[in-house]
């Protein structure tokens, strides 16, 4: 009886690998880009690429050529290593879809339904309402708000402690992390207990905001999971923190608090007014909100201060240019008086600091630039080749194979704090590649269309400009000091 069995279920296993061999595995066509398949149904070389992405691409680059085919968690990936070719992939707008996929993996790891006009669920256009609360005229204060919310988180840190008096100590990792995201929360959705300024309130107060990190990074650390496919609840706890997340952020509680945004104002009338979802949806496009303006903020500062402390050439030059800006506006650094305010320009005109974070965002970045085919079409290279890609196939870059290219960036895997300043001490553009100039040679983010918002930080005399999108995958390499 045991062995008839097993005997069945050995039949069942060879009949499920046949069948897989037959429809599992693409069959390059003539003129398509060489196919891996890998040998994990479904996964494929899932499992390798996670493993060390930037080795895998180069090895597969050595073995293919500029461009190949992957198969990844069950979507076929076709990767270009040309960065000269990159234009192809980012200017393509007749073929490539960079929408379909950031709208599916947004609804897929925030939980709310689509947000793509054409699925019937809103008619919000969100890149018309990214251009009206973040760009242009309604950056500049929202720049200051971020400022002052900054300069607040910072010194209220000391004088709510039980004895203000004693030093405290903690890991640059956990500070930059508490403090840009209190300064960053506060700046989009405001304060609930506004008004009260006895100590007892603002303790509470910095307490929900705590509490609210705590649910972000529970939810943040199994995003790649969730963009690949894993359902949110398989982890339990990051179910429960991004639900408590938008608990939190109910129109009925975001409506109590002061301050909100314009774009989280706006985003809350036209869910209201131009879609069919429910209160909890509403909600959980606001929880994709935070993420996108916190995902890439957080793991940035914490890896651009880290590089400047420890290079005290970086951080002499850095703190010359803010004092020489801060002298050009009549304004002086004074422990009694923090109100320090810097216009756009002001903050747009610091090419050191410019410099400082785009080296560490250099090291430290890994994003990947996603496109999807809409249709058969026939890619053209930078070098005339031409491949034929079929509809729904992902074309990818991976911008860190320019980051860590020897021939773009001498000693690649060297901090070089100036390695973004021409020799007039402005900022260098000009970057080559056997000896032609590239279009792209700096990509920590992702590149072309994208829903982005441009927020200057000031935090301890390091500017950052932030870029943050929900259009782009990131991942970072988390490191405890």
């Amino acid at each position: 009886m045991i062995l008839s069995i097993a005997l069945i279920w050995a039949i069942v296993v060879g009949l499920c690998c046949c069948l897989w061999l037959i429809t599992g595995i693409r069959r390059r066509l003539p003129g398509e880009p060489p196919v891996e398949n890998g040998w994990i149904p479904y996964l494929g070389c899932a499992l390798q690429f996670g493993a060390n992405p930037l080795e895998f691409l180069r090895s597969r680059q050595k073995k293919h050529g500029h461009i190949f085919t992957c198969k990844i968690a069950g979507q076929y990936v076709h990767f270009l290593c040309d960065p000269f070719s990159y234009h192809a992939v980012i200017r393509q707008g007749r073929h490539l879809d960079w929408k379909k996929f950031h709208f599916d993996a947004s609804a897929k790891a925030f939980g709310h339904e689509s947000m793509d006009p054409s699925q019937g669920f809103t008619t919000e256009n969100l890149h018309q309402t990214f251009l009206k609360t973040l760009q242009g005229e309604a950056l500049s204060p929202l720049i200051e708000t971020m400022m002052e919310n900054l300069q607040s988180t910072m010194l209220q840190s000391g004088m709510l402690k039980a004895k203000p008096s004693e030093w405290q100590s903690d890991g640059i990792f956990a500070f930059c992390y508490k403090i840009m995201f209190e300064a960053g929360y506060l700046t989009l959705f405001g304060k609930e207990l506004d008004g009260d300024q006895s100590i007892a309130r603002q303790q509470a107060q910095k307490a929900l905001v705590l509490n609210a990190l705590e649910n972000f990074k529970e939810f943040d650390k199994i995003f790649p999971a969730l963009i690949a496919g894993l359902p949110i609840h398989v982890f339990k706890s990051a179910y429960s923190a991004r639900e408590n997340l938008a608990k939190t952020m109910l129109h009925e509680n975001l409506s109590k608090r002061a301050n909100v945004s314009d774009l989280i104002c706006l985003r809350m009338l036209l869910n209201d007014t131009l879609s069919t979802f429910n209160e909890l949806s509403k909600a959980r496009t606001h929880v994709a909100m935070l993420w996108a303006s916190q995902a890439n903020t957080l793991p940035a500062t914490f890896w651009t201060l880290f590089h400047m402390i420890r290079c005290p050439a970086a951080m002499k030059a850095a703190s010359e240019e803010v004092r020489r800006t801060f002298e050009s506006s009549n304004q002086k650094v004074d422990p009694m008086n923090s109100r320090l305010v810097l216009t756009r320009e002001q903050l747009d005109n610091m090419p050191i600091l410019d410099s400082i974070i785009k080296e560490a965002m250099r090291l430290s970045s890994a994003s990947l630039n996603v496109r999807m085919a809409k249709s058969d079409f026939l890619l053209h290279l930078d070098n005339n080749e031409s491949y034929h890609i079929r509809k729904d196939d992902v074309i990818a870059l991976y911008p860190p194979m320019i980051h860590f290219d020897p021939e773009i960036y001498e000693d690649p895997l060297t901090y070089k704090y100036d390695r973004y300043l021409d020799e007039n001490g402005q900022e260098k553009t000009s970057f080559y590649r056997n000896g032609r100039k590239l279009r792209y040679y700096y990509m920590p983010f992702g590149s072309g269309v994208k829903y982005s918002i441009n927020i200057v930080y000031m935090n301890m005399g390091l500017a950052q400009e932030n870029i943050f999108s929900v259009s782009e995958i990131h991942t970072h390499k988390k490191k405890h000091i």
